[in-house]
C-alpha cells in the first residue's frame, strides 16, 4: 500500500506572527518615546519627531498611529489611570486631611514630572473628545477626597473641584519657570497653598524647598 504523501508545509503562517510581534514591538517602542517626548518637551511636537526618538522610520510610526492625536490617547490613557488611583488611595487613608495631601502632592509631583501631562489635562482647549472624557472621569475622584477632607472638618468648605485644575496649573506655572534651576521649587508654594486650604490651622505647615537665592530668583525669572 502506498503511504499517503504528508501535507505540504504552510511555511506563511510564522511570518505572519512574526510581523504581528514586530508591529507590536515597534506600537510599544513609540509609545514610550512619546511618553520621554511629551514629558520634556510638551505636546508642541510632531509625529515626525517621536518616530525618530524613537528610532523608527516615520512611515512605521503612520502605520501605527494615524495622527498625533491618537498617538496623545495611548500615551495619556494610563496617565488619567495613574492619577484616579492616586485619588483612590487617598480615600483609603485613615485622616481624611493626610489623603487630601497625599492626593495633592502625589499628582503635583506627576504634573511636575510630565509638562504634557500637564498641557493634556489641565488646559481645557487641547484634546480629542477621548481626551475630554478622561478628564471628565477624574472629577468626581477629585470631588470624593476633597468632600472626605471636608466633612472631617479639616478642608475649607469654600473650596470647589474646579479650584483643583487652576491650583495645579499655579504650580506648573512655577515648575516651568524653575525647571532649570530649582526644580522642586514646586513644593515650596505647595505647603504654603496647603496651609491656606487648611481649615483647622494651629501653626503653619513645614515648607518643603528653600526659598531661591538672589541669583537663582534672576534666573528663574528670564
Amino acid at each position: 500500500m502506498r503511504r499517503a504523501a504528508d501535507p505540504a508545509p504552510t511555511p506563511e503562517k510564522a511570518p505572519a506572527r512574526s510581523l504581528r510581534a514586530d508591529a507590536e514591538r515597534n506600537r510599544r517602542r513609540i509609545i514610550a518615546a512619546a511618553q520621554e517626548v511629551f514629558a520634556e518637551r510638551g505636546l508642541e511636537v510632531t509625529l515626525d519627531d517621536i518616530a525618530r526618538h524613537a528610532g523608527v522610520g516615520v512611515g512605521t510610526a503612520y502605520r501605527r498611529f494615524a495622527n498625533r492625536e491618537e498617538l496623545v490617547e495611548a500615551v495619556f490613557e494610563d496617565a488619567v489611570q495613574r492619577i484616579t488611583a492616586h485619588a483612590e488611595s487617598a480615600l483609603t487613608h485613615e485622616d481624611p486631611w493626610d489623603g487630601f495631601v497625599q492626593f495633592f502632592l502625589a499628582t503635583a509631583e506627576n504634573f511636575a514630572a510630565d509638562r504634557g501631562l500637564r498641557q493634556v489635562l489641565l488646559d481645557g482647549a487641547r484634546g480629542t473628545s477621548q481626551v475630554v472624557a478622561a478628564r471628565e472621569r477624574l472629577t468626581p475622584a477629585i470631588t470624593a477626597v476633597m468632600a472626605r477632607a471636608q466633612q472631617a472638618g479639616r478642608l475649607r468648605d469654600d473650596i470647589e473641584a474646579t479650584d483643583f485644575p487652576l491650583i495645579q496649573l499655579m504650580l506648573g506655572a512655577i515648575t516651568e519657570h524653575s525647571r532649570t534651576v530649582a526644580p522642586e521649587l514646586w513644593k515650596r508654594y505647595l505647603a504654603l497653598l496647603l496651609d491656606g486650604l487648611r481649615h483647622d490651622r494651629d501653626r503653619p505647615n513645614p515648607l518643603l524647598h528653600r526659598a531661591l537665592n538672589k541669583d537663582e530668583f534672576d534666573q528663574t525669572m528670564t
